[in-house]
């Protein structure tokens, strides 16, 4: 639900953590700084092409799949990093390691969060098919039961998923980690903290903005400050006060459903429930079968959206998934790594539908 006199979120510092990639006496080689260079001009162009081209855009779900795709390609462009960078795993100092697997885990669990939550929108789905399937014929009773499943649909629909209030928990955990360990005697080790830093705090401002849409508060919403020194930070303070100003000023003027397409289907059962409560004589008919089509195709347009949006975050889990997994395999092989990091850092499961 909207909260009108919810206060804005403060900016959360990060002091300066270009100081870990140039230190006084620190050097980069050419190689080290091109790649350095083309990660963070790469994912400047992928933060710019998130920018919605109009008010409301960011709320859609064709803007939320477009959103997760980047992630993916975000997330594909710092393995391809860490290749280039020629530094294999058993080099990585355990901090390093620390910061991987934390925020890997973190972000699974948000993940599945998201997954619930669009598992449980599309279940709503099935009343909408009762109450198309009802009102096909003209009997009082299937009115009655057409009235019935409307109601479900708005009980099941207003009620409150434990797994999305959780995950503004993990946010928060992740939100207060952006600080990264600082780096000694490591150039290659310096170019990998900042990259990641750049690939989380991206990540962080996406899953934000989903948390928001899809409780429709904009309590929840993050706002971080990057260092001007990155070259993708105009872009991303771009990006975050367009997307977050927009939101605010939408759960503020009190619409109780952000994401647009779920405040179609709501605003076709509004139109069609006194309707059929009231039963409807033959002077109606063409009104009722007008709105029961209207509703149907923006049902229709909500559960095709959500299974496209599903696509893209099991894809986005599996990317977080192998990765991890992989890197648990080198520390295996590897053996450098003590075992009570292996042991404590264990993902959740598989995602839950």
């Amino acid at each position: 639900m909207s909260r009108p006199q919810e206060p804005h979120r403060p900016f959360l510092s990060l002091g300066n953590p270009f100081r870990m990639i140039s230190p006084k006496g620190s050097y980069l080689s050419p190689k080290l700084l091109a790649l350095l260079n083309t990660f963070e001009e790469t994912l400047a162009g992928r933060i710019k092409k998130l920018k919605p081209e109009g008010r409301e855009d960011a709320l859609r779900l064709s803007w939320m799949r477009f959103a997760m795709e980047t992630l993916c390609g975000i997330h594909t462009d710092i393995k391809t990093l860490i290749t280039a960078l020629e530094l294999p795993v058993c080099d990585w100092d355990d901090k390093w390691i620390d910061v991987y697997l934390d925020n890997s885990v973190k972000l699974l669990d948000i993940c599945i969060a998201f997954s619930s939550e669009i598992s449980r929108l599309k279940q709503g789905h099935l009343f909408l098919q009762c109450v198309s399937h009802n009102l096909s014929g003209a009997s009082s009773k299937q009115f009655v039961r057409a009235c019935s499943s409307l109601d479900g649909w708005k009980q099941h629909i207003a009620s409150k998923n434990p797994r999305l209030d959780n995950c503004f928990c993990v946010m928060d955990g992740l939100a207060q980690t952006l600080d990264l360990p600082k780096i000694k005697n490591s150039s290659k080790g310096k170019v990998l903290m900042r990259a990641m830093y750049g690939v989380k705090v991206v990540t962080l401002l996406v899953c934000s903005i989903f948390a928001a849409t899809f409780s429709g508060s904009a309590k929840k919403l993050i706002d971080l400050k990057v260092p001007e020194t990155y070259l993708w930070a105009e872009a991303f303070a771009d990006l975050q006060t367009s997307v977050n100003t927009e939101i605010r000023s939408i759960c503020s003027g009190g619409r109780v459903k952000v994401l647009k397409e779920l405040e179609a289907v709501d605003s076709g059962v509004k139109k069609l429930y006194p309707i059929v409560q009231d039963g409807a004589d033959p002077v109606e008919a063409e009104v009722l079968q007008d709105s029961t089509s209207d509703l149907g195709k923006s049902a229709e347009k909500l559960s095709q959206g959500l299974d496209l949006l599903a696509k893209e975050v099991d894809r986005f889990f599996q990317i977080l998934l192998t990765g991890r997994d992989a890197l648990l395999c080198n520390l295996r092989i590897g053996g450098n790594i003590s075992d009570q990091v292996r042991a404590n850092k264990n993902v959740e499961g598989p995602m839950v539908r």
